[in-house]
């Protein structure tokens, strides 16, 4: 079984097609994929969390 991806903040805007500011207005309100914060204070986001965040939008219609 691979290991599952770190994407940065970066990388999850552009594969949405959203702004970076929209990722974190997302993430303040709890709407964003979940997220963790590494000890350098970066934030990434698990490939998995990202396809489970789109399972749920799709779900939510």
């Amino acid at each position: 079984m691979p290991r599952d991806e770190f994407l940065t903040i970066d990388q999850v805007a552009a594969e949405l097609c959203v702004a970076r500011s929209t990722f974190y207005r997302w993430r303040r309100l709890g709407l964003a994929p979940e997220s963790l914060k590494l000890p350098n204070g970066s934030i990434r986001i698990r490939r998995t969390a990202l396809e489970r965040f789109l399972r749920d939008c799709q779900n939510r219609r």
